[in-house]
């Protein structure tokens, strides 16, 4: 059996590929273990500088819980008399949404094909979201009787508005690519055919750029989406004196003097 989630690193940039592609990379209790592994993984792998989060085929990114074997546990629990099939929020789908959101370098999502559930959620922790014009989105929890877990709740809202994503939320229905894309979901917006090459680049570019500021601009987005005025100013001058401390800012700025291109050693 093929491993449900491929990890490849490569000149810094960490590559997981969902690889479920028969069950449009539907999730099952393999494919969260192993995703949620590979993503603390190349959180805590210094060598790591970005990461591409993608999926294998072409129809789907990934449409969220496998329901073929939910159902199965689902009706475990009911014999047994117990809940640990909905445990996978707390154990599976958090610590992968909080891996993704806090790790300290850049996440690039090429979303593929359609993006559902907690595949939404996925591609909605990244840092920037790199789609194929044929790819869509959809909650799809409220279709199953179910409320937003993987970050949906929060990451939604502060990239479209509450009362857009309360309506997405509670009526669930397809999102084109297109149309995500006006909603400000998608980043680049790219042909089919392009996607694997687009959001290798993009991701690349972002393994060879200067790291401790991408975690500081990562940070500082993250705060001052809760926070005051007056708090991110502190923030951003804590971030600031981090970042100017760090050897890609004299390297930045000596290329800038000399006319030459920096070369980031992302630290």
């Amino acid at each position: 059996m093929a491993d449900t989630v491929l990890y490849e690193v490569s000149d810094g940039l960490a590559t997981i590929t969902l690889n479920r592609p028969e069950a449009m990379n539907a999730m099952n209790v393999e494919a969260k273990v192993a995703l949620r592994d590979a993503v603390e993984t190349a959180a805590a792998d210094a060598a790591v500088r970005a990461v591409l989060l993608t999926a294998a085929g072409d129809r789907a990114f990934c449409v969220g819980q496998d329901l073929k074997e939910h159902i199965g546990l689902l009706m475990t629990d009911k014999e047994s008399g117990t809940r640990a099939t909905m445990n996978t929020v707390r154990d599976h789908y958090n610590p992968i949404v909080r891996a993704l959101t806090g790790m300290r370098k850049p996440v690039v999502a090429g979303v593929n094909g359609v993006a559902a559930g907690a595949g939404f959620g996925f591609a909605l922790a990244a840092d920037y979201r790199v789609v194929a014009e044929t790819a869509a989105f959809n909650t799809s929890f409220a279709g199953v009787a179910l409320t937003a877990d993987s970050g949906v709740s929060w990451t939604l809202p502060r990239l479209i508005g509450a009362s857009r994503a309360s309506d997405l939320l509670l009526f669930p229905r397809s999102i084109g690519a297109r149309e995500a894309y006006e909603l400000g979901i998608v980043n680049r917006l790219v042909p089919a055919e392009s996607l694997a090459e687009e959001a290798a680049a993009v991701a690349r570019k972002l393994a060879e750029g200067p790291t401790v500021a991408y975690a500081a601009l990562k940070e500082s987005l993250a705060y001052g989406a809760d926070h005051s005025l007056a708090e991110a100013l502190e923030k951003e001058d804590e971030l600031q004196t981090r970042a100017g401390a760090s050897e890609d800012h004299t390297i930045a700025v000596q290329a800038f003097v000399a006319k030459e291109r920096p070369k980031y050693l992302g630290r």
